[in-house]
This record gives C-alpha cells, structure tokens and sequence, in this order.
C-alpha cells in the first residue's frame, strides 16, 4: 500500500526523533523539522550531541537541499523552515512531553507541534504520534487542534495514527530497528498503513494495536511497570539498611530462583521513567479511580536523594567528620554512558546536600557543562583536583571504573557512597 513516492516529516530531531528520520532516510524521502536551529546546524555538520546517531551513520543519508533529495528518491534534509515540509504526506511526531511543577502532564510541546502540522495539513495526509502520552491523548487532545487549524475532517480528509517511541538513551545493542515496534491508526486501513511504514525499517518487526487508545496505554504502563518494580527495590534497600544487610547481596540470592527478577535500587531520573507514570496518573483521576500503588511507586523513588543524605549524615556522626569539608558528586546524567540531563535525581542530591550544609562539587564529562548551568545554575567542575571526605558514585559511566577512589578519598574517615554498586567493593562504605 505504500507509495515509494511518499515524503516523511519527522517533527522534533531529539533522541527520539533523529534515529527515527536516519531509518527512514535511507528508503524515502525524509526531511527532519526542529525549531532549534543550532540543532539542525549541528545536523548538517554531521554532529548529534545525543550521541545517538554516529557522523558516519548521517554521511550515509544527509542531503544538502530538497532538490537533492527529490532527485535521489531518499535521504534526509534537515530544516527550520516550516514551509519545506508542506508537502510531507507522513508527519510524524517525536517532541518531549513532561510534567509540570505540580506533576501534571505538561502537553504544550505536543500540542505547539500539532499546531505547526495543522497549519500545513492537507487532504490524505496522516499524522503519527510518538511522543509519551495518556490513553486518549491523541484523539481527544490532538485531533480537535489538526481539525480546528487545518479546516479538515478527522478519519475523512485527514488521518492519525500513534506508534509510541521505545528508544533506550545510550543503548547501543537495542536500537530503533531491534526492538519491536506497537503501531495503530485512527481507522483500520491507515493502521495498515501505519503498520507497513514502519515494518520498512524495524527489523524487529511490529505489533499491530487494536486502536490508538490502546497504543497509548501500553507505552504509558511499560515505565510505570519498571517504575513500580525499582520503588521496591528501593524500598528494600530502606529495610535491609537499617537492618545492616546489604540489599545487593539479598537481590543476589533472591535472583538465583528462575522467576525472581534482579532489580537493582537507585535514582530514578529522566525523561520517561520518572515521567510517564505521571500521566497515567492524571487520567486515572479524570476517570474517577485513584492510582495509589502508582502514585506510591513515585513517591517512594522520589524520596530517594533525601533518603541517601540521611543516611551519609548518620555515618558522618558515627566517623565524626566535619560536614562542612567537601562532598564529590559522581555523575550528573540521569544514566550511565549518556548526555542526557533531562530530570536528573543527581541534581536532586545535589541541592539536598547544599540544604543540609555540604559543599559538593559535581562532576560528570559526560555532561555538557553549558546545558547543565543553563538547565540547573550548577557549575561542573572539570576535573577533580581536591580529595573528599565524602564521595557518592551517583552514575556508573564507564569511565568511573578507572578512577582511583582510595586517592580521591581526604582520609581513612572519608565515606564513600555507591549508589549503584559499581566500584570495588573495597572501596566502598556504603552501598544503596
């Protein structure tokens, strides 16, 4: 059913976004729209700061005009310029959707891009979701904006479908192409054509949701799900730390029965974790249920960093060190081996530190020290020249490893807290 004619609008070239339009440069006609211009500049010089798309993997698409890419049939043109992506007959939408400061689903990402695509919309055109949403989003938020600005009728002149992103940040065994795919559409001959679009680049295949609604909830609960199960975890850890047990060790016998499943405790950051279960939230409200088991599960992981400052606190009056002397933070990124900062819980520690009289120095190469200042007002530092007599492996970048943690230590006294259970054993003082 698919024309090989087509032209693809990828909106917002993110983590999500840009991986998405390499794939489907290399068979169609793609062109990348973000309103970062910097980004697309970056683009075009064949650098993702996201590091999720290598320079040689965008040698292989990037076209220099439009021209071009009508010439070749394929490849991926990057813009700024709405008017270049009017005559896309798939837009495709991968822009953030987070929360507010009061936890609640914050839609003015999706619905500004909804608005661009609605001002260019024609007859036959079908609009994809992938961003993160509640069941209903799509068609009870999105819809009316598309038909209201464009003046067409949904499921009549125009149509949508939703096939939720399932990108893991710094991944690079699961990448777009090798982890199955959920489609759906708004009627049941565009969901076969949303279905076969992607079929032509995801190599692990896709699974064909019954409706929009029930592709929107299946994304939602998938990271509520591990939300749910780290809350356990991490509760686990709050037990057996005050019964001198170390949960690691507990997890590890647990795990040898074939049916356990070995989550580990720790900060829960990010852009979808930390996130989505928000929204399933907010739409268990409007439907008259509370959602206490979910709701519980965030507020235990959110307790986390003030929870790690009680416990550093009680082991400082056992050694009787001076607060007051430095505190070194490892890791500012909400994961291992990624730039991504979104929603960091090691910002979080950070200020829960400085508010409980600590100095701390965050440090993280990883990070780019620019957005980190711009996002938090905290000034990495570039490298470490000091000793602590607090040290906290708050991320297990792969670089950590390598780091002599008996040398950064101020004296015998000096705490060392492994979050992640990442460093030599020996090293450590506390493990979460």
């Amino acid at each position: 059913m698919l024309n090989k004619n087509i032209k693809i609008a990828i909106v917002g070239l993110g983590y999500v976004g840009l991986p998405l339009a390499v794939e489907f440069g290399k068979k169609f006609k793609t062109i990348g729209f973000d309103i970062n211009t910097k980004r697309i500049q970056e683009l075009n010089s064949k650098l993702d700061r996201t590091l999720e798309v290598t320079s040689s993997e965008l040698e292989l698409v990037n076209v220099d005009n439009i021209n071009t890419l009508e010439q070749n049939g394929k490849g991926l043109f990057y813009t700024s310029d709405l008017s270049e992506i009017s005559d896309a007959n798939f837009y495709i939408i991968t822009v953030p959707t987070p929360i507010d400061k009061n936890n609640k689903p914050d839609l003015s990402p999706i619905f500004s891009a909804t608005k661009m695509v609605a001002s260019i919309l024609k007859k036959e055109d079908i609009v994809i979701y992938e961003s993160t949403v509640y069941p209903g989003c799509v068609e009870e938020e999105c819809v009316p904006i598309l038909e209201t600005i464009s003046n067409l009728k949904f499921n009549s002149t125009f149509f949508c479908g939703y096939s939720p992103e399932r990108i893991n940040p710094g991944d690079r065994e699961n990448t777009l192409t090798k982890i199955k795919k959920i489609t759906s559409g708004s009627t049941s001959e565009i969901a076969n054509i949303v279905n076969e679009l992607y079929l032509s680049i995801i190599e692990a295949g896709t699974h064909l949701a019954p409706s929009i609604k029930v592709a929107e909830a299946a994304k939602v609960i998938e990271n509520a799900q591990r939300d749910m199960n780290i809350a356990f975890v991490n509760e686990l850890a709050k037990i057996f730390g005050e019964l001198n047990i170390d949960v690691n060790d507990v997890i590890e016998a647990a795990g040898t029965k074939w049916n356990f499943i070995k989550y580990k405790p720790g900060l829960v950051g990010g852009h979808c974790i930390s996130v989505d279960p928000y929204y399933l939230v907010h739409k268990a409200q409007q439907a008259g249920v509370t959602a206490n088991l979910i709701s519980t599960a965030r507020e235990i992981n959110e307790s986390m960093p003030s929870y790690i400052v009680k416990k550093i606190k009680s082991k400082i009056l056992q050694k009787s060190i001076n607060q007051k002397e430095n505190c070194l933070i490892l890791g500012v990124t909400f994961k291992e081996n990624c730039p991504d900062i979104r929603n960091s819980k090691s910002v979080d520690l950070y200020f829960e530190l400085i508010n409980n009289g600590f100095e701390v120095d965050l440090y993280d190469t990883n990070a780019d020290p620019v957005e980190v200042k711009e996002e938090f007002g905290i000034q990495l530092i570039d490298k470490i020249t000091k000793k602590y007599s607090i040290i906290i492996l708050a991320v297990s970048h792969a670089e950590f490893a390598n780091l002599n943690i008996s040398q950064l230590k101020a004296n015998e006294n000096s705490i060392v807290y492994d979050i992640k259970s990442f460093l030599n054993r020996k090293d450590v003082t506390i493990r979460l």
